[in-house]
């Protein structure tokens, strides 16, 4: 392969957000797929829906990876956002038990969130083009300041401060080797993991809709990334992302 053609893995001191890094990249040169930009901070970070991702400067990992998955059609993204989470949840496996990966892609620690994510995908017809997965893995803030109601770093499990720059490479071998699974027609085994990692996967849980709060199991995610819950009296019902809240233990 040429060496050009190699992922690149870009780090910077600071930055607004590095989706924004990168999608700015994106439109002045050509990126290789699976490229990385890693900031130790970020002035703006951007969640879902327009959430401030809180981040100290300097402790944390938070980056962006662009694929272009050109061959997947555009029903068919929420692969990446499996991708993504179930890669964090495998990395951060090594350090720690208790990891569980809640729809669609927040990545948690018990009750409690140790990464966040933000998925941007641009379209070519009915295919992907290019997607940016933009990632926030909470790894040696000791303590949280923001409104956010159960953040967890892992130095608060641990008790020690851990390498970001080696997490950051470990992370990169393991999402290059589930985005191999797709590349070869294997997306199977990755949805299954993602499936069998799934917060609150087994037993009746609380939530909330637009019409109040209920009890409900897991019930699947259909391809599109609907999810599926079950309600006591067998009845289902199927979410879009938002539509459906985790109702967490006080």
């Amino acid at each position: 392969m040429n060496e050009e053609n190699l992922p690149k893995l870009i780090h910077i001191s600071e930055t607004s957000s590095t989706n924004t890094y990168m999608h700015d990249l994106l439109a002045r040169e050509e990126v290789p797929e699976g490229s990385c930009v890693w900031a130790d901070f970020q002035t703006a970070g951007r969640g879902q829906i327009g959430n401030v991702w809180e981040s100290e400067a300097g402790k944390n990992l938070t980056f962006s990876i662009v694929l272009y998955p050109t061959f997947l059609p555009a029903n068919r993204q929420f692969l990446i956002s499996e991708l993504s989470a179930y890669s964090v949840k495998e990395l951060l496996d090594r350090y720690t038990s208790d990891i569980t990966v809640k729809w669609p892609n927040d990545v948690y620690w018990k009750d409690r969130k140790i990464c966040g994510m933000l998925i941007e995908n641009d379209l070519a017809g009915q295919n992907l083009y290019a997607s940016v997965s933009g990632i926030g893995i909470n790894l040696n803030q000791p303590e949280f300041r923001g409104d956010a109601p159960n953040p967890v770093s892992l130095y608060q499990i641990l008790g020690h401060e851990v390498d970001r720059e080696k997490l950051m490479k470990e992370f990169l071998d393991i999402f290059y080797a589930n985005y191999l699974l797709i590349l070869e027609g294997r997306e199977e085994e990755l949805q299954d993991k993602y499936l069998k990692s799934l917060y609150r996967k087994d037993g009746f849980f609380v939530y909330e809709d637009a019409n109040g709060r209920f009890e409900a199991a897991f019930d699947g995610i259909e391809p599109t990334g609907h999810l599926l819950l079950r309600l006591k009296d067998g009845s289902r019902r199927r979410y879009e992302f938002k539509e459906v809240k985790f109702i967490l233990s006080a």
